[in-house]
């Protein structure tokens, strides 16, 4: 079985099935009965004994089908599915969002930045013991002076956007935007998950996966900028599914026009009218705009594109569907995708185009540094954003400084070195874990079970689509292959365990796509049947309860020392 249309509420296949089945029986009453009218009845030898038919499905299936059996209870799955799961993990990323009431690890660059980007505009440098200040609520001791960032702006303009609207006086403000692109992530994920598995079951199983893990959750409770890579990049990728579907839809119309008019297709026609492409093209943008590796996303379904159109084409009998989908439909799916992607990312540069204070900002005014010959048309700011681009981007291929809590990429998969952002003690008994000894801890340790899981179903995923050439498992591993496989040019950079929620909602996918299917369908055997739904209701309850084991150290919730030391299974936790 493949993985469009796995798990219990897949009822296109299954009805498929069924018609089959019915409409080849009809097929064979009806020759039989017109035989036995033309020849006369010969003697009917006694019927072999017929074997019981295999029982299918399970109680909980017939008891899930009839409360599911009104369109408006369907409609209320659909949608109340998702958002419950939704609303749990607002909970889980709202929830004392405020504490601790402290600057936590790289939130010193993203929070002071978005605070000064909303004051002038361009990120402004602080004074030495700047985030203790801050914390205690005197926000107003930064400079006019530019500080030197190298990460575009729009991550922290959305950091900015709690602390626009209610002050920067508490921790809650300059993490609620984050916590809030966690949410959203969460119910966008159970949209991909419909739009990949025709099963909202499956679907709301990926998104309740994202819900509970650790690596979601904390990146959603601390104002770093990753999160909104992850967001922006799972839009984009709804984007290319939605338009994966109408872009076909739209081909095959121009075909029959072309057909019902005699004309010869040739190439096939190029398809211009594809909104969800410019969609994805502003998603993609705005993912490059938070962080450069927004760009591997851009360049990795671009080419996913091509390659769904050539199938597409050819599915369509083009005899030329290579041809078609390089020479003509490429070009225009390029100019409706990647132009757009760079429109927003200058756009979001907005702040220090209209301003004169940003760091570089002036650098081609000074003698001796504007262009010459054939740019020098190219505009003062234009040319001092491209040597700022320059720079940043010397830095990012350079920095190699020691940390204690960097991470290989090459162990991600594993999770062998998860980050640290957060630590504190006490030993008066005013901690609040009932000892006198208390520790709270913000640590990126993703639920151990879900991502080692998620990293097997990845593996398998390649199999299947080795194997099968399964369009769903495809889609899935290019997110993977965008968020991942750059980071493997770079094995000599100090990186971090937490960049990965960039790619995280695709191995969770993976994840979910590999429970549909074990649960199997509900016209499997019987026995077959219960145990799918066994093995996932016991995953599934290991999941939960590993996740409120871990939960304490993923949100600053003071622990005893030993307490806190059951959680490090693996040597590089601790």
């Amino acid at each position: 079985m493949g993985l469009h249309g796995v798990g219990a509420d897949a009822r296109d296949e299954h009805e498929a099935t069924s018609t089959g089945r019915d409409g080849g029986a009809s097929a064979g009453s009806s020759a039989t009965a017109t035989a036995t009218d033309a020849t006369p009845a010969a003697p009917v030898a006694p019927a072999a004994p017929v074997a019981p038919a295999t029982p299918v499905g399970t109680r909980l299936d017939a008891w899930w089908a009839n409360l599911l059996r009104t369109p408006r209870r369907r409609a209320l799955w659909t949608w109340g599915g998702p958002i419950a799961v939704t609303l749990l993990a607002a909970v889980l990323r709202f929830w004392n969002l405020g504490n601790p009431q402290a600057i936590v690890f790289d939130e010193t660059y993203y929070v002071k930045d978005a605070w000064t980007l909303l004051a002038n505009g361009y990120e402004s440098a602080w004074p030495e013991g700047a985030n203790e200040d801050f914390a205690r609520g005197d926000t107003e001791v930064f400079s006019d002076d530019p500080a030197y960032v190298v990460h575009p702006p729009l991550g922290k303009w959305m950091i900015g956007l709690g602390m626009a609207l209610f002050g920067a006086d508490s921790a809650f403000w300059w993490r609620a935007s984050t916590a809030l692109a966690g949410t959203i992530a969460v119910f966008l994920m159970t949209l991909v998950g419909r739009r990949l598995f025709r099963s909202t079951l499956v679907a709301v199983i990926a998104g309740f996966l994202l819900a509970i893990d650790g690596n979601a959750i904390v990146m959603s409770r601390v104002a770093l900028l990753d999160n909104w890579v992850m967001l922006f990049a799972l839009f984009g990728f709804w984007f290319v599914l939605l338009d994966r579907t109408a872009s076909e839809s739209r081909l095959r119309e121009r075909l029959a026009a072309l057909h019902e008019g005699g004309a010869e297709p040739h190439w096939g026609p190029v398809i211009w009218a594809r909104p969800w492409v410019i969609a994805a093209g502003v998603a993609f943008g705005a993912a490059t705009a938070v962080k450069w590796s927004g760009l591997y996303f851009v360049a990795a379904f671009g080419i996913y594109l091509v390659l769904v159109d050539a199938m597409a084409r050819r599915r369509a009998g083009l005899g030329f569907w290579v041809e078609g989908a390089l020479f003509k439909q490429a070009p225009a799916t390029f100019l409706l995708l990647v132009p757009v992607a760079g429109v927003v990312y200058l756009a979001s540069w907005a702040g220090w185009l209209v301003t004169d204070g940003g760091y570089y900002r002036g650098w081609a005014d000074e003698p001796g540094n504007a262009a010459t010959g054939f740019w020098s048309w190219v505009p003062h700011s234009l040319q001092s954003l491209w040597h700022y681009h320059q720079a940043a981007y010397g830095y990012h291929v350079g920095v190699a400084s020691p940390h204690p809590w960097q991470a290989n990429p090459l162990t991600w998969p594993i999770s062998l070195r998860p980050t640290n952002m957060y630590f504190a003690s006490t030993i008066d008994g005013s901690g609040g874990c009932g000892q006198g000894e208390c520790w709270a801890s913000i640590m990126g340790i993703p639920n151990p079970i879900i991502w080692w899981a998620a990293t097997l179903a990845t593996g398998y995923l390649v199999y299947r689509f080795a194997r099968y050439r399964e369009w769903t498992a495809g889609a899935i591993l290019v997110g993977v292959a965008a968020g991942y496989l750059p980071w493997l040019m770079y094995l000599g950079r100090t990186v971090f365990q937490f960049y990965t929620i960039a790619y995280e909602p695709y191995v969770l996918l993976a994840l979910a796509a590999v429970m549909g299917i074990v649960l199997g369908r509900r016209d499997h055997p019987r026995w077959r049947r219960q145990q799918g739904i066994a093995t996932v209701g016991v995953f599934l309850g290991v999941a939960v309860a590993v996740s409120i084991f871990f939960l304490p150290l993923w949100t600053a919730v003071p622990v005893t020392p030993d307490f806190r030391q059951l959680h490090f299974w693996l040597p590089g936790w601790g």
